[in-house]
């Protein structure tokens, strides 16, 4: 994983939709698209517009008598992942340092979010060369290990839609690209605790994952990476072991959560 310097630009549609639900979270009764229109000073077709588009994605809803718009149930239920990233970034963190130094290798958490991974914490090796990523980072679906374990973790029927849709893209000589073998190698996945990227997603690089169960709706895992050289299979075999053990004890610290 690599830092990349990101261009900063302004996206007109995105401010004019958080403006929208802004209004709307002030306002009890719910708001007409006239209204919108005139408290945020903008065309009413342009409201219409993004109110409709909001309505599909289920931020807001709509009331068929008054045709006024109120908050929908998706943002309900990110407010409630956010607040459980937080929790399980605050009780895997101590984990996740005993997980680097049995293994000497950067240990990341990561949750499934839309369509691709992205980086929750991530506690770096002490070796002067590793792999390295900022928090917030987000890593393609299909991506190595991490990638397999969440997919696994589905319904068939939805990771069989997810794969016919996005298809599967090749990142290195060894990324599985046939899938017939890449559902075989989630039926594996889903009966071991664990998935391994041989040099699938970069190359010179391996990794080991386990899922983290015991979050409702919000899908976790937690998995290592290192470089290729200084990880043979002796050293694989320890890592699935002790990388399993994290994610179970993780997921028993959520377990004596009140209210878990």
């Amino acid at each position: 994983m690599m830092n990349n310097n990101v261009k900063r630009y302004g996206a007109p549609s995105v401010k004019k939709a958080f403006e929208i639900l802004g209004v709307l979270s002030s306002s009890k009764e719910g708001l007409g698209v006239s209204e919108i229109a005139r408290g945020l000073n903008m065309a009413k077709s342009t409201v219409h517009g993004m109110t409709s588009t909001l309505e599909e994605l289920g931020a807001v809803m709509r009331d068929p008598q008054t045709k006024r718009y109120r908050l929908g149930h998706t943002l309900f239920e990110l407010g409630r992942l956010t607040y459980s990233q937080i929790d399980l970034k605050t009780l895997a963190r101590s984990i996740m340092e005993e997980l680097m130094e049995k293994t000497q290798t950067s240990v990341f958490l990561g949750i499934l979010n839309w369509d691709h991974v992205t980086v929750l914490d991530i506690v770096e090796s002490r070796q002067d060369l590793k792999i390295t990523a900022p928090i917030g980072t987000t890593i393609p679906l299909f991506a190595g290990a991490v990638g397999k374990v969440f997919l696994a973790s589905m319904e068939e029927k939805q990771a069989e839609k997810i794969i016919l849709s996005k298809g599967l893209t090749r990142f290195t000589k060894n990324t599985i690209v046939d899938p017939k073998l890449y559902y075989q190698e989630l039926s594996s996945v889903k009966k071991k605790g664990y998935a391994v990227d041989d040099e699938e997603y970069i190359l010179g690089v391996r990794a080991v994952a386990s899922p983290i169960v015991g979050l409702g709706q919000l899908m976790a895992a937690i998995w290592v990476v290192g470089f290729k050289a200084s990880l043979n299979e002796k050293k694989i075999k320890t890592i699935i072991k002790v990388t399993k053990e994290a994610a179970e004890a993780i997921r028993s610290r959520i377990q004596e959560q009140p209210g878990a």
